[in-house]
């Protein structure tokens, strides 16, 4: 990606500021968005549909707000889903009880192996596992 168009990646958390219209976070949210969108492009990955999926009951609505919204869908490398696993078990190592790859570590792996920018507000798990990573966080 060269200096003047950037893709950065939206966290779940971000995009559910807006559609629950979070009294404490929607602000703070839409501004970070524009700014993003004013760079290039703003995207999602297959870990964030799903988990965004949960608060619609149809596909067909919740693609309309991601398009009204200017957010594409960008499938997950394959070296990015081997690296989530990898943070994962560092992760598990590391004494974390969940038994399944979260879904943070998905996103987390996209962008470091995509060279994203990463849009959320939950960074302590992202700067821990992928520290390469730029992150824009409050």
């Amino acid at each position: 990606m060269d200096g003047w168009y950037e893709v950065t990646l939206v966290d779940t958390n971000v995009l559910l500021d807006l559609f629950t219209d979070d009294p404490v976070w929607a602000q703070w949210s839409m501004a970070q968005l524009d700014v993003a969108a004013s760079k290039g492009a703003l995207a999602i990955n297959d870990a964030v549909y799903a988990e965004l999926s949960v608060r619609f009951t149809a596909i067909e609505t919740l693609d309309a707000v991601l398009d009204e919204a200017g957010v594409t869908l960008t499938p997950i490398p394959r070296t990015a889903l081997f690296l989530a696993g990898k943070a994962f078990q560092r992760y598990r190592a590391a004494g974390g009880v969940r038994t399944g790859v979260l879904p943070d570590f998905f996103i987390g792996a996209h962008a470091a192996v995509a060279g994203l920018t990463l849009l959320t507000r939950d960074a302590q798990r992202y700067r821990s596992y992928f520290p390469k990573i730029e992150v824009i966080a409050p």
